[in-house]
């Protein structure tokens, strides 16, 4: 069925990880719902605004790694994450 695609086990597991957590966000909203906030981003967000500018983030911080550096990916990853979780939290 997605034979057209280069799937692999690295990017199985990406898509995966996103459908889950728009799955949990979904299930969290349902049983109880966000109110907007203010954190160090400069507009009110709710959860689901922090988890979008969450993921763009840590997708531009991950893309500068691999521009800029020649060390391993995943350590680029790894800070996304970081950054992911740092605006989920205070963003």
């Amino acid at each position: 069925m997605f034979a057209w695609m280069a799937w692999t086990a690295p990017v199985a597991i990406f898509f995966t990880c996103i459908g889950l957590m728009l799955a949990g966000m979904t299930i969290w909203q349902i049983r109880s719902p966000s109110i907007e906030r203010r954190g160090f981003l400069p507009m009110s967000t709710t959860r689901g605004d922090r988890l979008f500018i969450g993921l763009l983030t840590a997708a531009y911080v991950n893309l500068a790694w691999a521009g800029l550096s020649e060390l391993h990916q995943g350590i680029g990853a790894a800070i996304g994450f970081v950054v992911l979780l740092i605006v989920m939290r205070w963003g």
